[in-house]
């Protein structure tokens, strides 16, 4: 039996590790260590832990990190937190292997303290590029520390190997998330009505905006830019899924809440679980805010997605995405183009470039596989590529 260490510290990347949590589980030879931080045990946030439980997964911690200060040294406190009682995790469970997805600041301390009690780390969605966001850097530190990578395209396969990481501990499986929308059970309109307590007969529009980390103060305006545009929209219903535990978050979800309360046709949720919210995006008109679920998993449903401002700047695109600024004119501009019949024709037709494979069971298959020959070595080369560049 080899003991494999799943971590997940958010809603959505739960929703996106879910299946790979669940092959593990179901392998004879392996035995599965999952591990429940960040805004999961957040009341503030959801208290989405309940989602796990839910899903009846074995949880073997609960470690809380979150400071509920969302202030860049509130966040670094938390760092700090994650640092600690992740470093103590590690050599209470003493896993052979640890598997992480994205690009959260968590992760930092977290793969910092696996990489320092020399456990292996296994990264998925790693290559990817988003200028406007921290997650950027985050990721691309994470590759460096990590033994075995599975990003979601081509494309960032190449990337991480340009990072130095050789092409024999980097596969392309497709991405977990696109995965999920071609497996999922959805559920129907009318169960959705009835956990969300709400009709959903008229129109309806899925929104999730996050901050963008990498901008000074702008999350004020733009969520105002985007909420002034949504309520002019009455013939369009705008369910809110909010944002995450980052930097200024807390002042956005303030902003939908208080639209919410004087506008009917807005409607917030704290977090819907990964089936509620694609059977969601399901039977909407289009998604729109800056989301990567946007880009990654909305094309798979034939509609648009609206894209705002810098926060998913440099992922590789459907043409189903319209990108625009976040200001109210190009907002609307954009929501009358979604709206419009030659782009849904547009957006139909789209192929989504993140793959549509059995992602989950071929990276399970293949941690597995390593674990059990023993290949892992910890002491990595840097894999120089040939490449003709002005210095």
């Amino acid at each position: 039996m080899k003991k494999v260490c799943v971590v997940t510290a958010t809603r959505a990347e739960y929703g996106l590790l879910r299946r790979v949590i669940q092959q593990i589980l179901s392998d004879d030879m392996l035995e599965l260590v999952l591990v429940v931080t960040g805004s999961h045990l957040s009341r503030t946030f959801g208290y989405t832990v309940r989602e796990i439980e839910e899903d009846g997964f074995p949880i073997a911690e609960r470690i809380a990190i979150l400071e509920e200060d969302a202030t860049e040294a509130g966040i670094c406190q938390t760092m700090g937190n994650a640092a600690a009682l992740f470093g103590e995790m590690y050599q209470r469970q003493k896993p052979d292997l640890v598997i992480v997805e994205g690009d959260r600041y968590e992760l930092l301390p977290i793969c910092s303290s696996a990489m320092i009690c020399g456990i292996p780390i296994a990264h998925i969605s790693g290559g990817e590029i988003t200028e406007g966001a921290i997650d950027d850097v985050v990721r691309h530190c994470i590759t460096k520390m990590s033994y075995l990578h599975f990003p979601a395209c081509e494309e960032y396969r190449k990337r991480i190997i340009q990072l130095g990481e050789e092409p024999a501990r980097v596969f392309n499986f497709g991405d977990v998330g696109v995965e999920n929308v071609r497996k999922m059970d959805f559920l129907s309109k009318a169960e959705l009505e009835k956990y969300m307590g709400v009709s959903l007969a008229k129109p309806y529009a899925s929104v999730t905006f996050h901050p963008v980390t990498l901008e000074k103060d702008t999350a004020k305006a733009q969520t105002r830019a985007l909420v002034s545009v949504l309520e002019k929209y009455s013939g369009l219903t705008f369910i809110i899924t909010m944002a995450n535990a980052d930097l200024q978050g807390q002042m956005i979800n303030d902003i939908f809440q208080e639209s919410a309360r004087h506008c009917k046709n807005i409607i917030c949720y704290s977090s819907l679980g990964i089936r509620r919210y694609l059977s969601l995006v399901k039977y909407a008109e289009f998604v729109i805010g800056n989301s990567s679920s946007g880009i990654v998993e909305v094309p798979c449903f034939g509609i648009p997605t609206i894209n705002i401002g810098d926060r998913q700047k440099g992922r590789l695109r459907a043409e189903s995405i319209i990108d625009c600024a976040p200001k109210e004119e190009e907002i609307e501009r954009s929501i009358e183009k979604a709206m419009s019949h030659s782009f849904r024709e547009i957006a139909n037709k789209a192929k989504n470039p993140y793959g549509d494979g059995d992602t989950s069971l071929l990276i399970v298959n293949t941690v597995k596989s390593i674990l059990q020959t023993g290949a892992i070595q910890q002491k990595k080369k840097f894999y120089d590529i040939n490449v003709s560049c002005t210095l």
